[in-house]
């Protein structure tokens, strides 16, 4: 609240101005980021309030708005109610996470003719306050599915420029792993590598349930099946009905994705015994989608491969891309 005071003006007014509006809270999808790592060690984030209104008819300046960087893929949700409020999908895309509060009115708001020296004046307005919880579901075309040890790592090493750490032994991948697989100029798909799954994993047992979420979000998973174990008492008919029995029991979308059977480990398969072990696999696993057999260490089938889903991601792509044919008898109603 504030008057004008100066010589030879006797009655001067009001002049009071408003205070300024606190400060936005955005997010926004930075493709150079992979991790939420950095919201775990800074958990408050708070944009500056606005200043003050003054007098000479002056206003507050707003508050400095503040811009939280977070990796494709997060989906934010209420940490009270559980309600999935955003989902950052598109590199760069910008959201309002929260409003900064309106500011006050100062007394230079409420003159009129009947009130020409008003005293009045309010208080701003709160801002937005809010407790989120984000969560990171990797943005990738194709997903790798399979048991520990089956080659999934030394696969996504072979055809892409990712390097998983690969080992004799299981769980060596600790984290999903994304690689970039070009086919061609301007040709190229995600594969992203998850921790092996095993049999219980739906329902906590070994690393790989941690990261199932990963492959909801994919357009192709393949199975990556060893088909030549190290222990002869290994069945990998029986572990690869494992792996689909799991994927069915987390979740039932995720099962029903499009899935390719990928035979790895035929550089350790006889050649004349080959042509006989893919065909009895393939008859006892029930298999009716398609085939592929590869070998990630020496990379023997996996061009095919490689060429075989960048088409599938392509057409999926299209098919998403296509506009919505519209009834004409409706078209004059449709937004443009």
């Amino acid at each position: 609240m504030s008057f004008r005071h100066e010589k030879y003006k006797e009655f001067g007014g009001p002049n009071g101005g408003d205070g300024g509006r606190g400060g936005h809270v955005f997010a926004v999808a930075d493709p150079n980021l992979n991790t939420l790592v950095d919201f775990r060690y800074s958990r408050r984030h708070e944009a500056k309030r606005g200043e003050h209104g003054m007098g000479s008819d002056m206003f507050g300046a707003a508050g400095a708005d503040i811009t939280l960087k977070m990796p494709v893929g997060t989906i934010i949700t209420d940490a009270e109610t559980g309600e999935v409020l955003y989902e950052l999908l598109n590199p760069g895309e910008v959201i309002t996470i929260a409003k900064g509060g309106d500011g006050g009115f100062g007394n230079m708001r409420f003159k009129s003719a009947i009130n020409r020296a008003p005293r009045q004046k309010t208080p701003g307005w709160p801002g937005e306050k809010k407790n989120l919880k984000l969560e990171l579901k990797v943005l990738a075309d194709v997903g790798l599915l399979g048991m520990p040890n089956a080659g999934k790592s030394t696969f996504i090493t072979a055809v892409s420029n990712a390097r998983p750490k690969i080992a004799d032994y299981p769980f060596t991948t600790l984290h999903p792993n994304l690689g970039v697989v070009r086919v061609g100029p301007e040709q190229s798909f995600v594969v992203a590598d998850i921790p092996g799954l095993i049999e219980g994993a739906s329902d906590g047992a070994g690393l790989g349930h941690q990261f199932l979420r990963h492959l909801q979000r994919t357009r192709l998973l393949l199975h990556i099946v060893d088909l030549a174990p190290f222990d002869d008492a290994v069945d990998p008919v029986a572990q690869a009905k494992a792996i689909v029995n799991e994927l069915k029991k987390y979740d039932q979308q995720l099962y029903n994705k499009p899935r390719w059977l990928v035979l790895n480990k035929l550089d350790m398969v006889p050649t004349e015994e080959r042509e006989a072990r893919v065909k009895d696999f393939v008859k006892r696993f029930k298999w009716k989608g398609p085939v592929f057999e590869i070998s990630a260490l020496t990379r023997e089938g996996c061009e095919p491969l490689i060429h075989a889903i960048f088409r599938h991601v392509q057409s999926e792509q299209r098919v998403e891309n296509e506009p919505v044919e519209i009834d004409p008898r409706f078209a004059g109603d449709a937004p443009a």
